[in-house]
C-alpha cells in the first residue's frame, strides 16, 4: 500500500506507535467518552483515519528512530504521511480531490500546524464556538499543496466548512471552537504564503461552530468564487474602489437622499442571489433576480444600458464576490465608477448593526441566516405573514429554499410552490435511483437572466 518507502520496518514502526496509544475496549467509555478508541497528545480520537493523520504530521521523527530508518525524521516523514494520504483518500470527502498528495507525493507540511498538545479534547471540539468568514487573493504557484495544507489544518483543529483553493487565492468559511478558530487565524497569518495581504479584519466571524456545517470540505479549482469567467480575462487586480464601511455608509445615505429628490446618478447594487437579498438587503438597492452569482456576468451584458455613465455602489456577503463582479463591471466600460464595500455585509454590520441594511444576513451554512437588527422584510411563501427563516423544500429532488410560517408548515405546506408539492407525492412511487429534474412552479417563472426595466427601476429607486 502506501507505506513503500522505508519497507516492512517502518511499516511495524508506525503500527506499534498506532497500538501503543490504543484505549482498551473495556476502558474506551471511561478513557474519554462514546466511541474514542485512541487518545495521543491529550487528543481524543474515534476513527483509524484520524490518529493516522495525526501521527503522519505530529510523531513522523518517533517513526523513524523505531525503524531505525538513515536519516530517520525525513524518510518517515514521508512513510507516515503517506499513510495519511490513503486514509484521506478512503475517508475524506469527495470534494477535496486530490487534496491528499500532490501527483501520488503528499507535500511537506508537517512543520506548519501549530501545537495542540497543551489543549484538551474538549477544548478544539466545544459547540460553543463561531464562524469565519474570509479570503484572499494573491497569486498561489502549488493549489494543490496548500490545498493538502489547509485540510490538515483544519482536520488538526476540528473545523468543518468550505475550503476553496486555486491559482488566484484561498475563499474559506469554517467554524468550530473558540479556541480552534483563533489557532486557525493564527496559523493563516503566519503562513508565508499571505504575508502582508491577509490581515486579522480580514476574517468575518459570527456566533456558531463546527455543527454549522455537515463536514469539511477543501478542493482546488479554477475560481476562489465560482463566477465562470476565466480568472486571467477577468482579473481579481481589476477591481473597483474599496469603501470602508464607514465610506460606504457615508456614500448610501448620500444616494437615498439623491433618490428622494430624483436626482441620483448612483446604482446601489447587490451582486448577491435574489433568494439572500430576499431577506435582507440596504434600502434603494437594485437585487438582480438572479439564482447564482454565475449568472451575473450575463445580468450585466443584458443589463448594460442601466448602467451607463453611472457610479454605482457594489456590495456581497463578505466582499469576495464585488472583486470578481466589480472587475467584469469595469471591465465592460459603461460605468463611470465602480465602488465596493469592503469586508462586505459582514463588516457594515459590525459597525451599523441599525444602518442602511435592513433584515437577516444570509450565511451559506446550515444556520441559513443572522441578524443584527429586528427587521422582518420578507414573508410566509403561502399566507404573507412576516416571515424570514428559511428551510429546505420538503420534496427531496428539489433544493430550493422555502420561506414558509409554523402556522403553515403544521398544514403540511412545507414545500417551495404546489408543484414541488405534488411532485413529493409522486416520487416514492418512482424506481430506486431514478430522480427528478429540478424544476418546478419557482423555477420556471424565473428567467435565468432577467432583463431589467429602467423607467420602473427609476421610479422604485429609494423606496
Amino acid at each position: 500500500g502506501a507505506l513503500v518507502t522505508g519497507g516492512a520496518c517502518a511499516f511495524q514502526a508506525f503500527s506499534l506507535f498506532v497500538k501503543a496509544t490504543e484505549v482498551p475496549a473495556a476502558a474506551q467509555c471511561s478513557a474519554g467518552g462514546e466511541g474514542v478508541r485512541w487518545r495521543c497528545c491529550r487528543l481524543a480520537f474515534a476513527e483509524l483515519s484520524g490518529i493516522h493523520r495525526h501521527v503522519a504530521l505530529q510523531h513522523a521523527g518517533d517513526i523513524g528512530q523505531q525503524a531505525g530508518l538513515a536519516d530517520a525524521g525525513q524518510q518517515a516523514g514521508l512513510t507516515a504521511e503517506q499513510a495519511a494520504a490513503e486514509a484521506n483518500a478512503s475517508s475524506g470527502p469527495a470534494a477535496a480531490g486530490n487534496a491528499g498528495g500532490l501527483n501520488g507525493q503528499c507535500p511537506d507540511i508537517s512543520g506548519t500546524l501549530p501545537d495542540t498538545s497543551h489543549l484538551s479534547y474538549d477544548d478544539l471540539t466545544s459547540k460553543v464556538g463561531e464562524v469565519l468568514l474570509y479570503y484572499c487573493y494573491c497569486e498561489v504557484k502549488d493549489p494543490e499543496k496548500l490545498c493538502a495544507w489547509q485540510k490538515s489544518l483544519c482536520q488538526h483543529l476540528h473545523l468543518t466548512g468550505k475550503v476553496r483553493v486555486a491559482s488566484e487565492g484561498i475563499n474559506g468559511t469554517v467554524g468550530g471552537s473558540k479556541v480552534a478558530t483563533n489557532l486557525y487565524i493564527e496559523v493563516m497569518l503566519s503562513q508565508p504564503l499571505f504575508k502582508d495581504i491577509l490581515s486579522q479584519e480580514d476574517f468575518k466571524s459570527s456566533a456558531g461552530g463546527a455543527h454549522c456545517f455537515p463536514d469539511l470540505r477543501v478542493g482546488v479549482f479554477k475560481e476562489i468564487v465560482p463566477m465562470g469567467i476565466d480568472p486571467k480575462i477577468v482579473s481579481y487586480k481589476e477591481t473597483g474602489i474599496h469603501l470602508s464601511p464607514q465610506e460606504f455608509h457615508r456614500e448610501v445615505e448620500q444616494y437615498l437622499s439623491q433618490a428622494s429628490q430624483g436626482q441620483s446618478d448612483t446604482i446601489l447594487l447587490d451582486c448577491r442571489n435574489f433568494y439572500e437579498s430576499k431577506i435582507g438587503h440596504f434600502q434603494g438597492c437594485l437585487a438582480p433576480d438572479i439564482r447564482k452569482f454565475s449568472y451575473f456576468p450575463s445580468y450585466v451584458d443584458e443589463n448594460l444600458e442601466l448602467f451607463k455613465d453611472k457610479r454605482v455602489l457594489m456590495y456581497c456577503t463578505g466582499g469576495i464576490r464585488c472583486e470578481r463582479g466589480s472587475a467584469y463591471l469595469r471591465s465592460k466600460a459603461a460605468c463611470r465608477e465602480v465602488y465596493q464595500l469592503k469586508g462586505g455585509i459582514h463588516k457594515y454590520l459590525e459597525e451599523f448593526p441599525d444602518g442602511f441594511y435592513r433584515g437577516k444576513l444570509f450565511v451559506f451554512d446550515d444556520r441559513y441566516a443572522i441578524c443584527s437588527n429586528e427587521d422582518i422584510i420578507s414573508a410566509c411563501r403561502y399566507c404573507g405573514t412576516l416571515w424570514d427563516q428559511y428551510k429546505l423544500c420538503s420534496s427531496q429532488h428539489c433544493r430550493q429554499l422555502v420561506l414558509t410560517c409554523p402556522s403553515c408548515r403544521k398544514k403540511g405546506l412545507t414545500a417551495c410552490c404546489p408543484v414541488c408539492q405534488e411532485k413529493e407525492l409522486k416520487v416514492t412511487s418512482r424506481a430506486s435511483g431514478q430522480t427528478l429534474k429540478e424544476e418546478c412552479e419557482c423555477t420556471r417563472r424565473r428567467p435565468r437572466v432577467p432583463i431589467e426595466d429602467v423607467l420602473q427601476r427609476m421610479l422604485d429607486t429609494g423606496k
